[in-house]
């Protein structure tokens, strides 16, 4: 299960059963305060006042009809026009309550008038009672339509799921945005563990993966570097182990050739074809003698010792040296203003820059330049040349520190295999690195302290 879904999970587990028992309770709640409104007594009220203003109304007309049989109430005569709709309806009597509601009359028609009895009600407004009625009868009408508890229930609902599957939303963009690079980091592992640290991760993240992240390309890159260093360093053993043998070989069969040789030309003094074949042997021997040389050099274990050297005034002093070689070739120098104090053999370190800037000066050939710069960052100081040359090809790129392979006239081909030897051996590296001029290009890797 991964962990994108153990937070989900997590969040769900969380958040469900709160927000269920808070519907819960909240309906609950709301079904008891319900049920504590004065819905009922409002009901039994409207029915008192109903039945209250009935009996007012139903004694207030037995005794006016009773005073008006007894001949205990006299009439007031009006005329038809002042009881129009009565006169109209053709009734011949009706009992009709006062606008103000306090009153009860009583009309019966007359030959050409209207004789109208009238009872008090005291202080008893049966108009205003019937309001009152019909506005509680009203109230518990809208009450018994709305159903609060169902509505509130639902709506408490929608509005906790949305908040829910928003924050669940949330959720599972955040744990998106955390997981992404963790996965990353763990393929990433799973690739190192199979033995490839060409992989880095681009994350810019400032929290804890971010750092995390950080550490994982710092590690790959060292790793990669040393091991880059140690197939390196296990080549040039197998190749010293053979150089040495050939070294002592080829010596044991090159001087009695030579020695022979100068024998031949001086008991023969005036033979041409002797003379000429002579010098032709000695010059192979001699060339035959260089190569021997650089076997034995290549073979060898130079002792090393590291002291700290200023890295700029080797430079100045390298390019000095050479720069008479080369009158033709233009040199530019950028050195750091703060001379980076390297540790290192300062033996090593000169063969190495001499190699390079006597390569570089080679490749860029009359008219051409060569740049040389230093530069200190996080503990560690470079050197890098650069030359305008042709560049290399493909395949010189894919063997150019291996023994015996040489891309220019004279050359042993074992020079940057011995300028790298030496830079491993200093605690640094030497690489090939992209040019500023369009040809080939180096950096010299060196400690600031000892390892």
């Amino acid at each position: 299960m991964t962990l994108r879904t153990r937070l989900i999970l997590a969040f769900a587990a969380a958040t469900l059963v709160p927000v269920a028992v808070t519907w819960w309770t909240s309906v609950a709640l709301l079904d008891r305060s319900l049920a504590m409104a004065p819905n009922r007594q409002l009901d039994t009220l409207s029915k008192s006042l109903e039945k209250a203003g009935r009996e007012v109304y139903q004694r207030t007309r037995e005794r006016l009809t009773e005073d008006i049989a007894a001949g205990r109430i006299e009439p007031r005569m009006v005329p038809p026009s002042t009881v129009s709709d009565f006169w109209e309806s053709g009734r011949d009597a009706e009992f009709v309550l006062s606008p103000q509601g306090n009153k009860l009359y009583f009309h019966r028609r007359e030959p050409n008038a209207v004789a109208v009895y009238e009872a008090d009600l005291g202080d008893v407004n049966l108009h205003e009672l019937t309001a009152q009625y019909k506005d509680a009868r009203a109230v518990l009408q809208a009450s018994r339509e709305r159903d609060l508890s169902r509505g509130f229930s639902y709506t408490f609902l929608v509005v906790a799921a949305a908040v829910w599957a928003l924050a669940l939303a949330a959720l599972v963009w955040w744990a998106e945005r955390l997981t992404r690079p963790v996965q990353k980091l763990t393929d990433a592992l799973h690739r190192v563990a199979a033995g490839d640290f060409s992989l880095r991760i681009p994350d810019k993240r400032d929290d804890e993966v971010g750092v995390a992240i950080a550490a994982y390309n710092e590690m790959a890159e060292k790793v990669e570097q040393s091991r880059d260093k140690l197939v390196h360093v296990t080549r040039l053993s197998s190749w010293q182990t053979l150089a040495r043998k050939m070294a002592h070989e080829l010596k044991n069969s090159l001087t009695p050739i030579r020695l022979t040789m100068e024998e031949i030309a001086v008991r023969y003094p005036n033979d041409l074809f002797v003379d000429q074949a002579s010098a032709i042997v000695v010059d192979e021997v001699t060339a035959l003698e260089k190569r021997v040389r650089a076997f034995s050099e290549l073979a060898s274990e130079p002792p090393v010792q590291l002291l700290e050297l200023d890295l700029n005034s080797v430079v100045e002093e390298r390019i000095q040296f050479l720069k008479t070689a080369h009158p033709k070739v233009a040199y530019e120098v950028k050195l750091d203003d703060q001379h980076p104090a390297a540790v290192a053999d300062a033996d090593l370190v000169k063969g190495v820059l001499t190699n390079l800037l006597e390569n570089a000066a080679y490749a860029a050939g009359d008219g051409g330049m060569v740049m040389a710069s230093t530069w200190r960052h996080n503990g560690t100081v470079f050197a890098e040349v650069h030359d305008s040359g042709p560049g290399l090809s493909d395949q010189a790129r894919s063997a150019l520190f291996e023994p015996t392979i040489s891309f220019k006239k004279g050359g042993m081909g074992l020079g940057l295999s011995i300028a790298r030897r030496s830079a491993v051996l200093c605690g640094g590296d030497l690489t090939l690195i992209e040019s500023k001029l369009g040809g080939a290009a180096f950096r010299l890797t060196l400690p600031t302290h000892h390892s």
